[in-house]
């Protein structure tokens, strides 16, 4: 009964899943309300289809709350995207996303982990080095808003191995 009112109110338990082609409209969606540019269901069609590309939605009931994108190739891998929607962060979802992103990604083969992040992103970057992300590289006026200001980008990587 708990777990029912839990659902009915709470939005349920939190589930990490791979996504399917079926989660593109609400993956762009989620992608367009958390970066400046989002990208569309076709991009989200193309990388899902690809077997090099490993996406994993987090889902709160029926309703996709947060993702994970990452590319590999050999034994390398790099988290392309991840994101979860405003109204749930703050609550560790992204933590236990990331790990269980993290330990797909080992399953696989993958040894060494890299990402990009907009150096002000100060909860990502937060997230990030709580993972074992160090900073090896920076890369000026990478990502550009909308206003036009350009900011910078670190280059993160982490081994799994």
């Amino acid at each position: 009964m708990m777990a029912w009112l839990s659902e009915l109110w709470g939005g349920g338990t939190a589930v990490i899943e791979p996504a399917t082609l079926r989660d593109a409209p609400a993956l762009a969606k989620l992608h367009g309300a958390s970066f400046h540019r989002g990208w569309g269901e076709g991009e989200f069609e193309s990388m899902l289809s690809e077997r090099n590309t490993l996406v994993h939605r987090l889902r709160m009931g029926s309703k996709t709350i947060g993702f994970a994108v990452s590319r590999m190739a050999v034994d390398e891998a790099e988290i392309l995207s991840i994101a979860v929607a405003l109204s749930h962060r703050g609550r560790g979802l992204s933590r236990d996303l990331l790990l269980t992103h993290l330990g797909h990604l080992a399953g696989r083969g993958v040894r060494t982990v890299f990402l990009e992040v907009e150096e002000n992103n100060q909860p990502a970057r937060r997230l990030y080095q709580w993972a074992g992300f160090g900073v090896v590289g920076r890369r000026e006026r990478y990502y550009r808003e909308a206003n036009g200001e350009q900011l910078n980008a670190l280059l993160m990587r982490r081994d799994l191995s």
